[in-house]
């Protein structure tokens, strides 16, 4: 039964693709609503089946479905793996893809292109699932392509939009910068056994001792550097906040349960190979670093979706410091919460866009009573991002940052401060961003900003839209309360840490998650401390009030305050682009390298082409002379010639 399931699950959203992009698009026009419907009802019926997987799922299991490569000693197959992690993230990728699927009816309606949307969406939707449920590394990464390739095509949806275009190639191309490190791991696991590329065999190899500390060294760091640059963490962190020029439904997807979680999947999937490693440190710094950087950048854009990304970036970093704390279960378990309050947090902004006509906050505000839905459902969002009791995130984020405390010494201590200077960060950013949004007077929307930037003679972005300010159409309002209800309870429901919860046995959520490394007698830490709770929920709580009160009746903060005077800091993302694209771009490989290689190919390359030509050409003027049409002469020729080639054969003889 579950292994039907399993291929129904995947064979859906490709199905749905073609059907849209081949023949409904052909059929009935580009912009039919048809094929809408159908991808929300495909991406549905997908959520069922992911549910029943996961409350059917007793024992890992797996299915092969047919012989893939067989050549020689290298046998592998197209298979599946469902174990406890994978029929998780299939609930969260099915469920918050279902939801986007409803909102982009309404979102996308009008859209020249909106069945080539819907097609794109369902590609993005099967190429994710088809990367959680992989039971061998190769198939993994073709899936891992596909969710990139699918990222490329829908960031850049709007490509007649140069800024669009421009974010969708630099997502691709930073993206391939992480993905050569995952296919050298790939290369060199192969050259070790190509046996040890199925999942499952791998594992067996790991608890057998059969790979070194040094070997598992050398893989982690490979595929680490691809969970980097998918999952946008630092330095390949650079890509995501430029990836908010596709639609918002779109942005929300990839946030919250596809392209950026992929790379935190991958870290936990191989979790075991990482933990003989050497690399665990790294992980954690890295994640650590990243956290911050990206909280502190959040602290000063005005984009509404650019402070959303900053945090997904943020969040992230979380994820990877739990994973390089050994913290398993807190690192999947805050993917899982975070996926749901994401998505209402992205939803609501382009409900936003949809009234004010911006995502610039300079120019919103007052939208809370002409917006209850979206206000009170960004609210419940943000309060579950920010981490405060009882809500979805407060739970996961508690059991990172007590990861932290329970690691101890100076690494844990380190993690554990960051952990909280982000939370007050995290707090801080999006109350000022409800403030901007919601409080306030209106400042005139997209209408006053175009006026404004005209006057100063500056470019006018295309997202700008006529104001209309009332409440979004109920397809893009169901699915944000419905989010918003869960960032309030799934964090509890789904993991209990008090007493059983009427059929929910205690700690559910990591007791199930932990029934994937059951071969390792993997155990994590279950336990909750009051203390640390009490003050990261102060931290919270303070961040929430300086944010309200700060920006309550000013949309920056005022000449000589400590923000301001590094506001141009963060403006400039620490120079990160600018050291990217101007430094490394555009001095060192266009202007040094690029303009070096023309001068070569100009000056050597074509001078050997030019004077190879004319010495040709003086040799055939030179020869003419032996071209007179008389006999004897060519007889002469051909007689010594002979008689050189036959002296030349007697010497060499």
């Amino acid at each position: 039964m579950i292994e039907l399931i399993t291929l129904l699950i995947l064979f859906i959203p490709f199905s749905v693709f073609l059907i849209n992009s081949l023949l409904l698009r052909t059929i009935l026009g580009s912009e039919n609503d048809l094929s809408g419907r159908l991808n929300v009802i495909s991406i549905g019926v997908c959520f069922f089946l992911s549910l029943i997987v996961i409350f059917n799922l007793n024992n890992a299991s797996s299915t092969i479905v047919f012989d893939w490569i067989n050549i020689g000693d290298v046998d592998l197959s197209f298979s599946f793996m469902i174990d406890p992690l994978t029929s998780v993230m299939l609930v969260v990728v099915s469920g918050i893809s279902f939801l986007v699927q409803i909102y982009s009816i309404g979102y996308m309606h009008g859209d020249k292109s909106f069945s080539r949307y819907f097609s794109f969406m369902a590609l993005f939707t099967g190429s994710m699932l088809g990367l959680v449920m992989s039971r061998n590394i190769l198939q993994l990464f073709i899936f891992w392509e596909l969710v990139g390739v699918s990222s490329y095509l829908l960031i850049g949806f709007w490509h007649e939009r140069k800024a669009a275009a421009a974010a969708a190639k630099k997502a691709f191309i930073m993206t391939r910068l992480g993905d050569f490190g995952f296919l050298f791991s790939i290369i060199y696991l192969f050259n070790i056994n190509p046996d040890l590329l199925n999942i499952h065999l791998l594992y067996d190899a790991i608890v057998n001792n059969e790979i070194s500390t040094q070997v598992a060294t050398v893989l982690s760091l490979g595929f680490l550097i691809g969970a980097i640059g998918k999952s946008a963490q630092f330095p390949l962190h650079s890509w995501l906040p430029d990836a908010m020029e596709g639609p918002t439904s779109v942005s929300a997807l990839i946030h919250s349960a596809t392209m950026v979680t992929a790379g935190v999947f991958l870290i936990a999937r191989l979790f075991p190979l990482f933990q003989i490693s050497d690399i665990m440190i790294l992980v954690a710094i890295i994640g650590a670093s990243t956290s911050f950087i990206a909280a502190t950048m959040a602290l000063t854009t005005t984009d509404i979706k650019r402070v959303l990304a900053y945090s997904t970036i943020s969040q992230l970093g979380y994820m990877f410091m739990a994973l390089g704390l050994e913290a398993y279960t807190a690192a999947v378990f805050h993917l899982f919460t975070h996926a749901f309050f994401k998505a209402g947090l992205f939803l609501s902004a382009g409900s936003v866009h949809h009234a004010s006509g911006t995502f610039n906050m300079k120019y919103m505000g007052g939208l809370k009573s002409k917006m209850k839905y979206t206000y009170y459902s960004m609210l419940i969002c943000s309060f579950s991002l920010s981490g405060l009791f009882p809500l979805s995130g407060f739970w996961s984020k508690d059991e990172i940052i007590l990861s932290a405390y329970n690691q101890g010494g100076s690494l844990g201590l380190i993690c554990m401060i960051i952990g909280l200077l982000v939370a007050f960060m995290t707090s801080f950013y999006m109350f000022r961003a409800i403030s901007l949004t919601f409080h306030g007077d209106f400042r005139g929307g997209g209408d006053k900003e175009r006026e404004d930037l005209i006057k100063q003679k500056l470019p006018v972005p295309e997202t700008l839209e006529h104001v209309h300010l009332e409440e979004s159409p109920k397809y893009m309002i169901y699915p944000i309360l419905l989010l918003s209800f869960f960032a309030i309870f799934i964090g509890y429901f789904a993991n209990p840490v008090f007493s059983d919860l009427l059929f929910i046995d205690k700690h559910l959520f990591g007791l199930f998650l932990e029934k994937s490394l059951e071969v390792f007698h993997f155990h994590g830490s279950h336990d909750f401390n009051f203390s640390i709770a009490l003050v990261s929920t102060f931290i919270s709580i303070v961040g929430i009030l300086f944010g309200l009160s700060i920006y309550n009746k000013k949309t920056e903060l005022d000449k000589g305050n400590f923000f301001n005077s590094i506001n141009n800091f963060l403006d400039k993302k620490y120079f990160i682009d600018y050291l990217y694209e101007k430094f490394i771009v555009q001095n060192i490989f266009y202007e040094l390298i690029c303009a070096g290689l023309e001068w070569i190919d100009k000056n050597i390359f074509d001078g050997i082409n030019i004077n190879l030509s004319k010495l040709i050409g003086r040799i055939s003027l030179r020869s003419l002379k032996f071209q007179d049409g008389q006999i004897h002469t060519y007889s002469i020729a051909m007689v010594t010639a002979g008689v050189i080639s036959i002296f030349i054969l007697i010497i060499l003889g």
